[in-house]
């Protein structure tokens, strides 16, 4: 038993001509923009729920950042957007204060307060703040961001492939 496809032979044909023309540029500056439009989204995130008022954070989710990171490849559909600030993790997935190197439940912090807001001076031998070791909740910022950007891409893919095939149409 066997069923037969109109158009199935014209329509690879087809969808071969496209994938080594225009289409694969076309493809690469809409992948770009995706990694684009997903840094935006972490960013927004990490300003809505106020996750480092620093802005090193904020500013390391940038295309070009030497604290970011980026890439991008075609054929294999492969987006790689990050950052290497080494606290990125800890501000979305939460953290103990507890010095890690020594072990201890307490830890000293150089520097100074400014109002009612510290500021870490690494430099600063005669102030700072002594933190006992507690838990830091987690703000969530890039997991927020994927679960939004999951479903823009996925519209954004399928509106995409649709144009593709329809312009694929009208090349008979």
């Amino acid at each position: 038993m066997s069923v037969k496809m109109k158009g199935l032979k014209q329509f690879i044909k087809q969808v071969e001509k496209a994938a080594n023309s225009e289409v694969k540029k076309e493809f690469a500056l809409w992948l770009e923009a995706s990694g684009m439009e997903f840094l935006e989204l972490i960013q927004d995130e990490i300003i809505r729920t106020e996750t480092v008022d620093t802005r090193r954070l904020l500013n390391s989710f940038n295309r070009g950042d030497s604290d970011s990171t980026w890439s991008i490849s075609q054929g294999g559909l492969t987006l790689e957007v990050g950052t290497n600030i080494t606290y990125a993790s800890f501000a979305n997935d939460g953290h103990t204060t507890v010095d890690l190197n020594s072990g201890k439940d307490r830890r000293w912090v150089p520097g100074r307060w400014v109002g009612d807001r510290f500021e870490y001076d690494p430099s600063e031998r005669e102030s700072g703040m002594l933190l006992k070791v507690k838990w830091v909740d987690g703000s969530g910022y890039w997991d927020n961001a994927m679960a939004i950007f999951e479903k823009i891409f996925d519209k954004s893919l399928e509106k995409r492939l649709q144009r593709w095939l329809d312009s694929l149409g009208g090349t008979r």
